[in-house]
């Protein structure tokens, strides 16, 4: 070899090296921008699953789903109807900062107040897609929407690049054809944006169909994923081969049970997809629901907690949980005991995916309390507001305020089913948290709707027929 070869044959190789290099470099950082995958179900019932204790309902995807991650026994919503929930989820903020009243839009509100096309997530308010969308993430939405029925409202103007769901609150499962009519066009099914196309399949299954396909679709890039199923909200509409899987259960209770093995198949197509792409180890899957089940209207159980949807008992605000991330070491088969909630999972998301927050959360970033880097609990207080009701957990302690009747106080550890009322035992422990209730209340802006007043009755009856 000549003298003049020397330095191309070392030149190449140094190249050689800084390509591998590079190479390498570049797969390790992909690695550490993990996926992000949040599945919501829609007014299940607590204790309607297999791994939070049903004998009766079949849910075997999200139970290997919690043995492989964490269950959070104390997980909590921000309001207990499904509009207001979706909105403190999607921004990691109490709702009632940006006058997003715990009240569904449109349809049920005071004439007084705003137009339908005005009632939804104020624009001005950052989303889990904005967020994810500006650290590089592919963002989807599938499923239900219910943050705003306007085109200003929609989900590829808050952050998400594909949408394929429906803009309001609950439709019908089966396909809107001639004989299943439907007006309202915020029931239709959209892929994009305004392109109403509706689907033959059943809609959980359509749902998890058009997630596995983006999944195989997506490529290298780091994909958000939101899947809000409607499942199991009204209407009461399950296909007959589930049905079928339930001989001994008989009206609502045997339809329940099947639109949740529906979910629960459908979550575990969308699982099984993720293993089969090699994307299950760097991917953060969580699992939760918006708030209680209404136990009238869907035959949902709650137990062992007291109350329903649409109240501030802990049937109506606590749900399950379950958050699986294998790269990011989140311990298998595990259960987390303190308070969280879902407000939380925006600045979780936002840490493991190496942003900055733009800003003020009430939501805390979970992972160092869950890979206990810390001695201290997420959250020593949260609050609940609806009009002139409230509520306040405080510690162990919980303050419930209501429109009818004097306040109620309850040691939540010592007492899940909120039977034993010790406000008249502690009144100062009354004042002290009903004051701070209202200090919180200080720092919110007014509504930007009401609710006709005859459901704020509705739901007083509700939680009363369904406390334990």
């Amino acid at each position: 070899m000549s003298k003049k070869t020397v330095p191309i044959v070392k030149s190449i190789v140094l190249s050689y090296f800084v390509f591998i290099f590079t190479l390498a470099t570049s797969t390790l950082f992909a690695q550490k921008s993990p996926n992000i995958i949040l599945i919501l179900s829609d007014d299940a019932g607590y204790a309607d699953f297999g791994f939070q204790g049903s004998d009766t309902f079949k849910t075997p995807n999200l139970d290997k789903l919690a043995s492989e991650g964490i269950t959070f026994s104390q997980s909590y919503v921000t309001a207990a109807v499904c509009g207001p929930s979706r909105a403190g989820l999607i921004t990691g903020k109490y709702q009632q900062r940006f006058g997003y009243e715990e009240n569904n839009v449109p349809g049920y509100m005071s004439k007084s107040c705003l137009s339908d096309n005005e009632m939804g997530l104020p624009l001005g308010q950052n989303t889990m897609g904005d967020y994810m969308k500006s650290l590089g993430y592919s963002t989807a939405y599938f499923g239900k929407w219910h943050l705003g029925n306007a085109d200003k409202f929609h989900p590829t103007k808050r952050g998400f690049d594909i949408f394929y769901g429906f803009r309001g609150g609950a439709r019908s499962y089966f396909e809107f054809n001639e004989e299943n009519v439907n007006t309202r066009p915020e029931d239709f099914l959209e892929e994009g944006f305004a392109n109403f196309k509706e689907s033959e399949l059943y809609l959980t299954d359509a749902l998890a169909n058009k997630t596995v396909s983006f999944l195989e679709e997506i490529g290298e890039k780091p994909f958000f994923i939101v899947l809000a199923f409607n499942a199991v909200h009204t209407p009461m509409e399950a296909e007959e081969k589930d049905l079928k899987e339930f001989p001994n259960l008989l009206g609502k209770r045997k339809k329940l049970a099947a639109m949740t093995l529906s979910m629960d198949r459908a979550c575990g197509k969308v699982l099984n997809k993720l293993e089969a792409l090699g994307l299950k180890n760097n991917t953060m899957v969580v699992y939760t629901n918006d708030n209680g089940g209404p136990s009238d209207t869907n035959a949902s159980i709650n137990k062992p907690l007291s109350g329903t949807k649409a109240n501030h008992l802990e049937g109506g605000i606590r749900v399950p949980m379950i958050m699986r991330w294998p790269n990011g070491n989140i311990p298998s088969n595990t259960t987390f005991k303190y308070p969280v909630s879902t407000l939380d999972l925006l600045p979780t998301f936002l840490h493991i995916a190496g942003g900055k927050t733009m800003d003020k959360f009430d939501g805390v970033n979970l992972t160092p309390y869950l890979l206990n880097n810390t001695k201290n609990i997420p959250h020593n207080t949260l609050y609940w507001k609806k009009e002139n009701r409230g509520a306040i957990r405080d510690g162990d302690w919980k303050l419930i305020r209501f429109p009818d009747r004097p306040a109620e106080l309850y040691h939540i550890i010592n007492d899940i089913s909120e039977q034993n009322n010790l406000a008249p035992q502690h009144p100062e422990k009354v004042k002290k948290l009903y004051k701070k209730l209202f200090e919180w209340e200080l720092t919110l802006t007014r509504p930007l709707w009401q609710l006709q007043r005859k459901y704020e009755g509705k739901a007083m009856n509700r939680m009363d027929e369904y406390r334990q």
